[in-house]
């Protein structure tokens, strides 16, 4: 009985001691997203062709979205939405800015995306570029992205991409301060964006 209560007691100290790392890992891994600038170093291109950094989320708060121009649905919806919300928060476009990083850099083109996103909105930069520096880009992001054949037995075919749905956002610092969750109420992500303009 003496044996089977201490190998008790061992395992709750076990647990105890597993339960107070996570609460330390995670604790401190919010912290680094709190205190330093959300995702990782890039050089990729601009909807222009033009070369674009991370430093082009510094200065302004910004809005950041991953999709595909391919995308049946949520892309262009989310796109619709993210227009019309920067056109009732920052009317002046001096406020808020927000951009649109391909998951599938081997079809859209810098080209392809200026043509798809500019479609919708005039308020929204694309990013693309060498597939391999995107997807340190994605990863760095922490974005979830995956090509998805439209026919199993044809694995090398056509393909949709399945990915991380939510607008990412940013304080001029680069920080991470929030989401908007694709489906959200609109109301409520006009008050994120907001709140993430006033600073």
């Amino acid at each position: 009985m003496k044996t089977v209560r201490i190998i008790l007691w061992a395992g709750v100290l076990a647990m105890a001691g597993l339960l107070a790392w996570l609460t330390f890992s995670v604790t401190r891994s919010s912290e680094q997203i709190a205190e330093g600038p959300f995702g990782v170093p890039f050089q990729l291109v601009d909807q222009r062709g033009q070369p674009i950094t991370e430093q082009a989320f510094r200065g302004k708060p910004t809005a950041l979205f991953f999709g595909f121009t391919h995308c049946p649905e949520v892309c262009p919806t989310t796109l619709f939405e993210l227009d019309s919300w920067l056109k009732q928060v920052d009317p002046d476009k001096t406020g808020l800015q927000a951009y649109f990083i391909t998951v599938d850099p081997e079809r859209d083109t810098p080209e392809l995306l200026g043509t798809y996103i500019s479609n919708v909105t005039d308020r929204v930069t694309g990013i693309g570029g060498d597939p391999a520096k995107v997807a340190e880009v994605v990863k760095g992001f922490r974005v979830y992205a995956k090509k998805i054949p439209l026919d199993e037995k044809q694995p090398d075919g056509d393909y949709t991409m399945d990915h991380t749905a939510s607008v990412f956002l940013l304080d001029a610092d680069g920080r991470f301060k929030g989401t908007i969750a694709y489906g959200e109420n609109p109301e409520t992500a006009i008050k994120k964006l907001e709140n993430l303009k006033k600073g």
